[in-house]
């Protein structure tokens, strides 16, 4: 372990930003900290970068207090989204600048930043002006500059949130592969599903000041602890439901068999089964029989939307139906999965009122308030 939260609480105007926050980081791994805005993620990285002291709470770093102890004297450096390289150096002179800020000898300089050089693909790129990069290139020489300085942490806000689709995800591969390469400990902060997915040891979720759930890419896409992780990892049919005993559930007035257990006889639950994991087949062969009210082709797949009893469910497959259809819904056991009650039961699941656009656009005046806080820290 390189880094400990202990009991990390911060406030701004009485508004809690951070809620009693626990969080331990090991050594080399890459961890994301996934979240909607004003959750709190980029007060965390703040915290442990000693931007911003907490309220309350330990940061421990090896074992030792780091409270108090100033931004420069950690062994930590960050990359944000604006990466805040110099116009008036080159290339070269922007990757120098931490270690001659160090007084290192000018050979250990220019070893280490050919070094750098090599390790994000710019070879040949020392005498060109920063502003004549494209924003993948500028993002590379920030990554250069931050990693010249041989940080224990490297410290990532949203770093890849102003480039293209194609060049973001172009960028993931070659963070991921810098961080293998290097063996040392990236703190990743993001909003965006896909690149936790696909870049992360360790994903940790968090929504209004507190960890949700922590656990690998897997662990979080297959088995969310609530509502609100099985929501924001992906899509999902979020459904009321009753467990009766162990590995029988009942939704939509109908019992299936699950692959869960350990909870109590007749105990509400939430129930998650997403969209890839539902087959569609002829409607006197299905377990649930519905209509189709939307279809959507996603070019590997269609996504269609199935009214049963009132409840839009989303199914993603390849097999074509049009709207009006009535189709039968075929699902396995271990594509069941049954969380317990939480706060945010109720809240998702549904896609009565689905569109990409509306689901980007949700609650656009609470975001508003809870980033004012987190941003104002």
């Amino acid at each position: 372990m390189i880094i400990d939260l202990k009991n990390i609480s911060v406030s701004f105007d009485g508004q809690p930003i951070l809620k009693n926050l626990n969080l331990y980081i090991r050594d080399g791994e890459f961890i994301t900290l996934l979240g909607p805005s004003g959750c709190g993620k980029t007060t965390t990285l703040r915290i442990i970068a000693g931007f911003l002291e907490p309220d309350s709470g330990e940061v421990v770093f090896e074992g030792k207090v780091i409270n108090g102890m100033p931004a420069y004297k950690r062994q930590v450096n960050t990359i944000f989204q604006r990466y805040a390289l110099f116009p008036h150096l080159n290339v070269y002179e922007n990757i120098a600048f931490g270690l001659k800020q160090q007084k290192l000898p000018k050979e250990v300089i220019r070893k280490t930043v050919e070094e750098m050089l090599a390790l994000v693909n710019l070879k040949g790129f020392e005498k060109r002006s920063v502003a004549s990069l494209s924003g993948g290139q500028q993002q590379r020489v920030a990554i250069a500059r931050a990693l010249a300085v041989k940080p224990r942490v490297l410290l990532l806000d949203e770093p890849l949130g102003a480039l293209d689709l194609k060049l973001r995800k172009d960028m993931q591969v070659e963070l991921k592969a810098i961080q293998k390469r290097l063996g040392i400990t990236f703190i990743y902060v993001t909003h965006d599903q896909e690149e936790a997915l696909s870049m992360s040891d360790t994903i940790v979720v968090m929504d209004n000041g507190e960890i949700q759930q922590i656990g690998t890419p897997t662990d979080i896409y297959n088995e969310p602890k609530n509502a609100f992780v099985a929501d924001f990892i992906g899509e999902s049919n979020i459904l009321d439901g009753i467990m009766h005993e162990d590995f029988s559930v009942e939704f939509h007035g109908m019992r299936f068999q699950c692959v869960d257990k350990g909870f109590g006889s007749e105990e509400p639950v939430d129930v998650v089964i997403r969209p890839e994991d539902v087959d569609i087949v002829p409607p006197d062969a299905g377990m649930l029989r519905g209509t189709v009210t939307s279809v959507t082709f996603k070019g590997v797949h269609y996504e269609i939307i199935v009214d049963i009893r009132g409840f839009k469910w989303m199914i993603q497959t390849t097999a074509y139906a049009a709207v009006g259809d009535e189709i039968g819904l075929s699902i396995k056991p271990e594509e069941i999965q049954v969380m317990k009650k939480s706060a945010y039961s109720g809240l998702y699941g549904d896609y009565s009122s689905f569109s990409e656009e509306f689901d980007e656009l949700s609650d656009p005046q609470a975001q508003t308030e809870e980033n004012a806080a987190e941003e104002s820290l």
